[in-house]
């Protein structure tokens, strides 16, 4: 889960974040196994993918069309090397066999360890014992049904494309059977198999997910695979699937009430306890947001942990929060935290007040513990209908990870936290919000926006399994930056993560000197394929090919210190002046960051805030009050994180002038 980052709120500072990720070891974690298992003997993945989809849809009488759409539902039709995902799904169908996951990451040595801390990196070592294949429930073992079905071996099911394609056709003709309902070609009849598939065992979840795979098969798709195969699905643009099927799958009602999802998703209310214990109590804050404040940013976070150990953990008092949690194997949503009140997630306590935030289950450091697309899509039609209601902007100033969130002070920032890290892939998430980057400017506009191809852009990385030691090559949302227009250059320097200014390095967990798709950055200069930007206090340059371009140019407002000052302090929380508070609320300390921002510089304007404070230190409300100042704040793009800068101190400029 989140590591060890404090939330601090009051001088005093509370234990709101003091149980670390040290419970995830009571979950059963499905780490993922890095890099591929060996083929069997003889076996080895077709020349071509698409001719495997029609050859399997052929054996088992399945629409080829619906064997495609939920492959690309699955996994984008991408094999990911024979690694399986969080929920240990394999290959394109991502056919599940968690009891060989768990056993190959209990087997991994110290398995996803995140750079957020001792006890966090104790916590994710996989110490639970394997299951009994028994125990483990049906949608998490379709692989070995697979295998019995095909008589194909399990271990070329999960290495072999062809064989996996294969084992997916005939779980979907197995389920066509068993409700009745003909095999054949017309791709409508067979919507409660496709629900089925799904593995949920409720019917909001499975309708959501056939509901999604058929939209897949209307709009069609075509696509770049992981193994450079292209594959394409026609759109049926007509297609009207017999969703009266599903009342015979004999699935339970999953009641709704209470969530605030949109009807496309699947969402069911699993709440975090607002209780008192001790002389303390957790694990949120009631609020009236938006009446009292409104919410500004939505915050993308990962879990560490499989679903229902991180459940656990949202149930435990004691421990931090967060508003929805979004499962990988079919992208159901689990609301935790009412979107009025306000959840301890991400380790900074002006954002808390201010944001919504939603774990999605994964591994931020293994490079093939890969989201499906349902997750995907629940999530964004999720972060649509909040954005919406809330009037959310939907971009990357106001959509963040929660490695963009910045340290409220000096001392926090070492401690802040990397997820989802370099490989969400943030281009496919803008484009399924409907909000797509693309170029808003000629070469004069004053500002880029990173835009790297995520599948080619594979930047090196370390210490996914081992310190120091190369993670698996994968596309990657984020673009390197270097002192000087040379690959050999050292990199920027953190001073807020190494105040020594020792470099950053390529730990897949160090955001010292990288940026990441969506951000927007002033241009400071260009050298042939490279470009330079601001950042943290210094020209940053990365590689910006023709041809292969990382970055797209763009215009905005930008600021920079005002006339005679030399240089301006940079802060990671908007509050206000200590004329603002009422009687009876402590004012808190407006305390800078470690960075400065020298003039002659320009950074990128994300928002115009004034300075805000949510006091609530207390389990009743009746002390808890909303300060707003005067003093105006805008939150710029710094580095890898936002950060705020007074309006008082800079001087607001168009990017191009």
């Amino acid at each position: 889960m989140r590591g060890p980052a404090t939330d601090l709120r009051t001088p005093t500072g509370r234990r709101r974040a003091r149980r670390t990720a040290v419970a995830v070891a009571s979950a059963a974690l499905l780490l993922p196994l890095l890099g591929a298992a060996p083929a069997e003997p003889g076996s080895s993945a077709p020349a071509d993918l698409q001719r495997a989809f029609a050859t399997a849809a052929s054996r088992y009488h399945v629409p080829q069309s619906v064997l495609l759409g939920v492959s690309y539902l699955q996994s984008r039709w991408d094999t990911h090397a024979g690694a399986p995902s969080v929920s240990g799904g394999y290959g394109p169908m991502h056919l599940t066999d968690a009891r060989t996951a768990i056993a190959g990451a209990s087997h991994h040595g110290e398995g996803t360890e995140d750079a957020r801390g001792d006890q966090a990196r104790a916590a994710l070592r996989p110490t639970t014992t394997v299951p009994a294949d028994s125990v483990l429930p049906a949608r998490l073992k379709t692989l070995t049904k697979a295998a019995t079905l095909t008589g194909i071996p399990a271990q070329r099911l999960r290495t072999d494309p062809a064989a996996n394609i294969a084992g997916g056709a005939a779980l979907l003709a197995d389920a066509q059977r068993r409700l009745g309902e003909p095999l054949g070609a017309d791709p409508s009849d067979w919507y409660g198999a496709v629900a089925e598939f799904s593995g949920a065992d409720d019917r909001s979840t499975a309708s959501a997910y056939a509901d999604d795979v058929f939209q897949v098969m209307r709009e069609g798709e075509r696509r770049t695979t992981d193994l450079g195969q292209s594959v394409t699905l026609a759109a049926q643009s007509s297609l009207t699937p017999d969703t009266a099927q599903l009342a015979r799958a004999g699935l339970r009602a999953m009641s709704s009430d209470g969530t605030e999802c949109p009807r496309t998703v699947a969402c069911e209310w699993i709440p975090a306890p607002y209780e008192e214990f001790g002389d303390d109590y957790g694990n949120h804050d009631l609020g009236d947001r938006p009446a009292s404040q409104s919410i500004r940013y939505i915050v993308v976070h990962d879990t560490e942990g499989q679903w229902d150990g991180v459940l656990d953990l949202i149930k435990d008092p004691t421990y931090v929060s967060w508003n929805y949690t979004v499962r990988s194997t079919d992208g159901l949503i689990a609301q935790h935290v009412k979107a009025e009140d306000v959840a301890w997630h991400a380790g900074n306590w002006y954002i808390n007040a201010k944001s919504i935030g939603i774990e999605h289950e994964g591994f931020l450091v293994a490079p093939d513990a890969w989201y499906t697309e349902a997750m995907y899509r629940s999530s964004a039609r999720l972060v649509r209908y909040l954005a919406a209601k809330y009037r959310i902007p939907l971009d990357r100033q106001h959509i963040l990870g929660h490695d963009n969130v910045p340290g409220t002070t000096t001392s926090t920032i070492p401690g802040m936290h990397t997820d989802p890290g370099p490989y969400w892939d943030w281009r496919h998430y803008f484009e399924l919000l409907g909000r797509p980057f693309h170029a808003t400017a000629g070469s004069r506009g004053g500002l880029v926006t990173i835009l790297p191809d995520y599948r080619a852009n594979r930047p090196e990385y370390t210490g996914c399994t081992t310190a120091g030691e190369p993670c698996a090559e994968h596309g990657s949302s984020e673009v390197r930056l270097y002192s000087a227009p040379d690959e050999n250059a050292p990199l920027i320097k953190d001073i807020g993560l190494r105040p020594q200014g020792d470099p950053s390095t390529i730990d897949v967990n160090d955001v010292g000197s990288r940026v990441s798709t969506g951000q927007r950055y002033a241009v400071a200069d260009r050298d042939g394929d490279w470009t330079a930007i601001w950042y943290l206090g210094q020209k940053a340059w990365f590689h910006d090919p023709k041809g292969q371009r990382t970055a797209v140019n763009a215009s905005g407002l930008v600021v920079t210190p005002r006339p005679g000052l030399a240089d301006i302090p940079v802060y990671g929380r908007a509050y206000p002046e200590k004329e603002a508070y009422p009687e009876g609320v402590p004012a808190q300390s407006v305390s800078p960051l470690s960075y400065r921002l020298p003039a002659g510089q320009r950074y990128a304007v994300g928002d115009a805030v004034p300075g805000e404070y949510y006091y609530a230190v207390t389990f009743t409300t009746d002390s808890h009050r909303v300060v707003i100042g005067k003093d105006l704040y805008y939150e710029i793009q710094f580095g890898h994180r936002v950060a705020f800068v007074r309006a008082a101190d800079v001087r607001l400029l168009p990017s191009a002038s």
